[in-house]
């Protein structure tokens, strides 16, 4: 079974920023081919969503994978989507911010 990739605003702006980070630090081709990959290896989750880790004790449903051991992909899955709920660069803490927004709401 496959499953629908879709990113939320939240994952889509940490994106971005990603990529203005990288292109200031290098340039944007290379910001440019990075965050591609980002969203090629989260677009590939449909045919095995359940990959990474589940992280229950953070927020029901949570599970994470990693890209190239730099960046933290924060996603749930229900029966037809996979929802990316963040991209974390560089050891930023996702477990307090994903746990910070939850409390939000």
């Amino acid at each position: 079974m496959s499953h629908q990739v879709v990113f939320s605003p939240e994952a889509m702006e940490q994106l971005a920023a990603l990529y203005r980070y990288i292109a200031e630090a290098a340039s944007p081709p290379i910001a440019a081919q990075y965050t591609e990959a980002i969203v090629s290896y989260c677009e590939n989750l449909h045919s095995f969503p359940l990959r990474g880790t589940s992280r229950d004790e953070v927020r029901p449903g949570l599970r994470i994978t990693h890209y190239r051991k730099r960046t933290v992909i924060a996603f749930s899955v229900d029966a037809e989507t996979v929802s990316i709920i963040g991209i974390f660069y560089g050891g930023q803490d996702y477990a307090a911010i994903l746990h910070d927004s939850d409390a939000d709401t």
